[in-house]
């Protein structure tokens, strides 16, 4: 990790994928929420007390629901872009499923527990919504559209809500319709806020890898609303820059956490510094042409941070009772599949769902891979089971690579696999493994898009290579 004297920081400050970010100031703690998709638990709630160093304090969802739907990974599904706000005594996160509706839960701090979810409004392809209560109590939702769900998109919508979040009490309206806007694709993701005395809400368009952010500004709730371009790539490496979340620190000084598209490692998130110029927000340093430019360093919001790394540490000695916040299942998992005793090990039970390949199994269990490099290494045992029966270290995504044991009808195997054409996986590597059936292996990722796995028998100092079990890192 490249690093930064204290009272600066370095973006992205969550170089990893932690996708669609919301955020609010609570008191002095910085709270955040970010989409999950089929993760279990769903809806990591990161906290952070200077906007720069973030550690997991909760997940808001035990399982995806419904939780039977959701027992098999659906890739892409379940938990989209979230939003979250302070009401009274709770922390409210709402948050969509675009096949299911809008739902809403609730807890007294970031820590949980969080309440379980209810349906604010049912429908299909309802996408991004993000609740405000207004200063004469009533409440008002926006939400984008999906058009993969409702055949639409580009577009906001604004409806009144009742304000526990518990139905729909007024007609939804279009308040910026995308298409009329010259330019403008694939607007979502919204943000509402009201402050002095105009209705704003946060949105990008253009793309989740090429598109930008804009503001839109209202004297009335439903508009008509003016817009401005306010942060844009420009000439910088930060591609995509868009869709997150302004907060404010004590003082009165406002910032902007967004995410920027880095392919294989996801939707990594990164802080802007925010100003004003003639009663409008710019994101970043201004460019030439007054609109925003994303930063690779600045000054911290809080002086003196000292920026510790990017993002959570996902290292786990498993001498606590249960699994760390880092860890989540590919689908709602059962009890049986993990159990961590607090020993030093954990145990995983073989599942018996092939499914053809690793991308159909929810008894998965990850972390989000780092965009940094980084050496990852794990001791892994295989005692018993049935021939057919595989455990390993694998990179998952719409291809992946793998290492690990393997029982055969004459014992255990080392042995490696990979798919990257998405329809077959092929087995690049099997060595006989003489004495007990176990290996430590090695995970190397250069941060760049590429890594390699590596094995080596106990007592051995000698590691090595899967041969062409490596198939890089893939999203």
């Amino acid at each position: 990790m490249t690093t930064t004297p204290p009272g600066r920081y370095l973006n992205p400050v969550l170089d990893a994928d932690w996708p669609d970010p919301d955020a609010i100031r609570d008191g002095d703690t910085y709270v955040m929420v970010v989409s999950s998709f089929n993760r279990a638990p769903g809806l990591p709630v990161p906290t952070s007390p200077d906007l720069v160093n973030w550690t997991v304090a909760s997940h808001a969802l035990a399982a995806v629901p419904p939780v039977d739907h959701f027992a098999l990974p659906r890739r892409g599904d379940g938990v989209w872009a979230p939003a979250i706000r302070r009401h009274g005594d709770d922390l409210v996160i709402v948050y969509p499923d675009p096949d299911h509706g809008i739902f809403s839960t609730r807890a007294r701090s970031a820590a949980g527990p969080w309440s379980e979810p209810t349906l604010l409004l049912a429908g299909s392809g309802l996408i991004d919504p993000c609740p405000l209560w207004d200063d004469d109590g009533r409440a008002y939702l926006v939400h984008g559209w999906a058009a993969s769900r409702a055949g639409v998109k580009n577009r906001l919508t604004v409806v009144e809500v009742a304000p526990d979040l518990s139905r729909p009490v007024g007609r939804p309206r279009t308040v910026v319709d995308g298409d009329a806007l010259p330019g403008y694709t694939t607007l979502e993701g919204p943000k509402f806020y009201k402050r002095d005395g105009w209705y704003w809400i946060f949105a990008p368009a253009g793309g989740v890898s090429t598109g930008w952010q804009s503001v839109f500004r209202s004297r009335d709730v439903f508009g008509p609303y003016s817009d401005r371009i306010v942060l844009a790539q420009g000439d910088t490496p930060i591609n995509g820059a868009h869709q997150g979340a302004w907060v404010d620190t004590p003082d009165g000084d406002d910032w902007f956490l967004h995410f920027q598209d880095r392919g294989a490692y996801g939707r990594v998130v990164h802080l802007q510094p925010m100003a004003w110029d003639d009663g409008w927000p710019v994101l970043g340093e201004s460019g030439p042409d007054g609109v925003g430019r994303p930063v690779l360093e600045h000054d911290s919001p809080v002086p003196g941070t000292v920026q510790a790394g990017h993002g959570p540490d996902g290292s786990d000695d498993f001498t606590a009772a249960g699994l760390g916040p880092q860890w989540h299942w590919r689908a709602n998992p059962a009890p049986y599949w993990a159990h961590p005793d607090g020993s030093g090990s954990l145990a995983l039970a073989a599942v018996p769902a092939d499914r053809g390949d690793l991308r159909g199994l929810g008894n998965v269990l990850g972390q989000i891979l780092p965009g940094q490099p980084l050496t990852a290494t794990t001791t892994l045992s295989l005692p018993d089971g049935v021939s057919g029966t595989r455990a390993g270290l694998v990179i998952l995504g719409q291809a992946y690579c793998w290492l690990g044991l393997e029982r055969t009808e004459s014992g255990v195997t080392v042995a490696a696999g990979r798919l990257l054409d998405g329809v077959a996986e092929e087995r690049v590597h099997r060595s006989d493994l003489p004495g007990p059936a176990t290996i430590e292996i090695r995970l190397t990722s250069d941060g760049t898009g590429t890594a390699d796995l590596a094995y080596r028998l106990p007592d051995s100092a000698d590691w090595v290579p899967a041969n062409a079990a490596t198939a890089g890192v893939i999203a």
